[in-house]
């Protein structure tokens, strides 16, 4: 027979915090590819490994502070992620703005989705911090 164990509230939270990035983290880059190879079909030609892999680690460096942001209920600061990387990004806007908009856009809400996603789950709603 297996232990009964109870998880305290704080662990169960912190877990299924780490679940969400998880989720985010793996599966985001998969998400925005297939959403861009959809629009474009000879997106995955046209793209350089160079290009692919700046734009996987800003991709998941946005993933993280946007997932931060959304499970600590802060969604006015979303607004600094999208500003502060079009800022930074403004010569990638200028030779393919719709690519890169389109590929924020996919990004940012598929991780808005599972950050309110995970935050349903933990009963905290989509407003108010958790904890």
């Amino acid at each position: 027979m297996i232990p009964h164990v109870a998880l305290s509230e704080t662990l169960v939270t912190v877990l299924l915090g780490l679940a969400g990035y998880a989720v985010v983290l793996a599966t985001s880059g998969i998400v925005v590819t297939s959403a861009l190879a959809w629009a474009d079909d000879g997106y995955a030609e046209s793209v350089t490994d160079t290009d692919r892999d700046i734009g996987t680690i800003v991709g998941k460096t946005e993933n993280v502070l946007l997932l931060t942001f959304v499970l600590a209920g802060a969604y006015s600061a979303l607004a600094i992620v999208f500003a502060a990387k079009s800022i930074v990004r403004s010569d990638d806007m200028k030779n393919n703005s719709l690519f890169y908009l389109a590929g924020t856009l996919v990004n940012v809400t598929y991780t808005l989705v599972i950050g309110v996603a995970v935050r349903a789950v933990l009963g905290a709603g989509l407003v108010g911090s958790i904890g």
